[in-house]
């Protein structure tokens, strides 16, 4: 069993790897939505619809197929850095399509255009994400080490969050105004850009990280059929884990998507977003580490618990805060971010735990199989989330592009506010019961470890 002390040069060759992977879904999270109706003009439902159909059209299948894929690849660079190595800069192309999509077209070709670069971009980054997440359980199988890794790599990704969220705007404006171009084609160079920084960080990991597997899977253990797809949810922590992600997924989803229309059209702060959105990405990123003391502490389950309860507490009430600017959104920002700190750590090192688990109920270790389940399940409720934002503005009356003086009706004000706080909050309680009766703890993960460990040697003496 390999339980020895990473060092800090490997969590920080493996944690860059996030940043680039963070910071272009930033971009499409906070902004994707935006971008179509308020820089392009698309109608929000057809938007909304059009990103669900092009996530559930190939996110069902992508994920898990491409689990197994790398699962049973064989390279001098082993299972997963070739994915890294030779699919970053596709992305980096393929992310720049996303967001320079021509303006002046029909709703038909609109809706066509959305779905065929969203399936292009998310093709590659699905062999990037499932590839660098299942990195995580080969390069250790020590409780409180997954958690050090994981929380280096969030430092990392709320960096490229902070980018992707609090600067996206900011910069297409600079660009646009400095070589006189369209705010449009700003949107498109900034995202050239950022795709390109996405695409070195990501080469970082694939050609420098060496590791040994922390187990070395036998060729006959390799997973062999769909039929496996089954199996995994046989075991217990997954479903419960897969039930929370997929939650969470709506939840987060909803709270980045609408962030932009509830600081623009509620709070009447559109100059100042990029500072409420720095409040809540930067004390995220200052408690990351204290985050991972406390799951080391009190457990990763009760840590996430904890997050979860600030954080829904904050976001009801930022639906009672009045139209107009108002400084107690900092204050809420902050508490949010505070909140949310757990849900960047505590999944990417719970995810490894009962990988393992399932290694003792079957005998296979199958990363790349249970990563890109999780992958699908959090593409498709991520996808809903959005679409049923585009729905809800559309239901709300939303303005794409406001007239002088024009501003949005009290009913898609309202919609903003019920999508931004009421819909999260709701669902983020609900994960909370569930994680603090979560069956795997630091205590039954050792006792888990150790009763594999004894049939890792029983096997071993056998085929010998």
């Amino acid at each position: 069993m390999n339980n020895k002390k990473l060092s800090m040069a490997t969590k920080l060759k493996y944690g860059v790897g996030d940043f680039g992977l963070a910071v272009v879904t930033a971009m499409l999270q906070f902004s994707m939505l935006f971008y179509y109706t308020d820089v392009v003009g698309v109608n929000a439902g057809i938007a909304g619809t059009a990103m669900l159909v092009g996530k559930i059209t190939w996110d069902l299948v992508n994920d898990v197929l491409f689990g197994f894929l790398q699962d049973k690849t064989k390279s001098r660079w082993g299972k997963r850095r070739p994915y890294l190595i030779f699919c970053s800069i596709p992305f980096a192309i393929a992310f720049w399509f996303v967001f320079n999509i021509p303006q002046g077209l029909g709703d038909i070709a609109y809706f066509f255009i959305i779905i065929g670069t969203f399936i292009l971009f998310d093709t590659f980054h699905t062999l990037i994400a499932t590839a660098y997440s299942a990195m995580t359980a080969e390069i250790t199988e020590d409780y409180q080490e997954r958690t050090s890794l994981s929380t280096v790599r969030m430092v990392f990704s709320v960096i490229g969050y902070l980018m992707g969220a609090g600067v996206i705007s900011p910069v297409a404006n600079l660009l646009s105004n400095a070589l006189q171009i369209t705010p449009h084609q700003g949107w498109g160079l900034t995202a050239l850009a950022f795709g390109i920084l996405a695409a070195i960080s990501l080469l970082i990991p694939g050609l420098f990280l060496k590791y040994t597997p922390a187990v070395e899977e036998e060729p006959n253990k390799a997973p062999s059929s769909v039929k496996s797809i089954f199996t995994a949810f046989k075991n217990k922590p997954f479903v419960i884990f897969l039930i929370i992600s997929s939650i969470m997924s709506i939840s987060f989803t909803m709270v980045t998507t609408m962030l932009n229309y509830y600081i623009e059209h509620q709070l009447n702060m559109g100059p100042e977003g990029i500072f409420i959105m720095l409040a809540m990405l930067g004390v995220l990123a200052i408690f990351l580490v204290p985050c991972g003391i406390l799951c080391n502490k009190i457990g990763k389950a009760k840590t996430y618990a904890l997050g979860l309860a600030i954080a829904s507490t904050a976001l009801l009430v930022a639906f009672f805060l009045p139209k107009g600017q108002s400084m107690i959104i900092y204050i809420l920002a902050a508490i949010v971010g505070l909140g949310f700190s757990a849900q960047w750590v505590c999944p990417h090192s719970m995810i490894p735990d009962v990988i393992e688990y399932d290694e003792l109920l079957t005998g296979e270790r199958r990363e790349g199989l249970f990563y890109g389940i999780n992958g699908t399940a959090g593409k498709v409720t991520g996808a809903l989330a959005s679409a049923v934002c585009g729905w809800g503005l559309e239901l709300g009356k939303y303005i794409e592009v406001l007239g002088p003086g024009q501003v949005q009706p009290d009913s898609a004000l309202l919609a903003i506010r019920i999508m931004f706080a009421i819909i999260p909050a709701v669902f983020l309680m609900i994960c909370i019961p569930m994680l603090l009766k979560y069956p795997i703890d630091k205590k039954k993960h050792d006792a888990l470890m150790k009763e594999l460990e004894l049939k890792r040697k029983e096997r071993t003496h056998h085929e010998d």
